[in-house]
């Protein structure tokens, strides 16, 4: 999995590298459809690492989700033990 993890990692900052690569060229190049590359180029720049990361980040959120880990822990009284602060009355 560690292995998997670098060469995408790696994969992902090619494709970043290529990414502004092509949107300099593209400011550079004098045609008409430069325009139109350069701005689809930019938008990929920004969005695609957006979008990247929303995916990590939903894929994190829902890993775990539908395992009990631990059916014995009621998560709703978690660290409500008022019992020691009661003692007195």
């Amino acid at each position: 999995m560690q292995r998997t993890k670098r060469i995408l990692a790696l994969a992902g900052a090619v494709l970043l590298f290529l990414m502004y690569m092509s949107t300099l060229i593209f400011a550079l190049m004098d045609s008409p459809a430069a325009a139109d590359f350069l701005k689809a180029s930019i938008a990929a720049t920004i969005l695609i690492p957006v979008l990247l990361y929303g995916y990590i980040l939903i894929a994190r959120l829902l890993k775990g989700r539908g395992m009990d880990k631990n059916p014995d822990y009621d998560s709703d009284n978690a660290g409500n033990d008022h019992s020691d602060r009661n003692s007195h009355i």
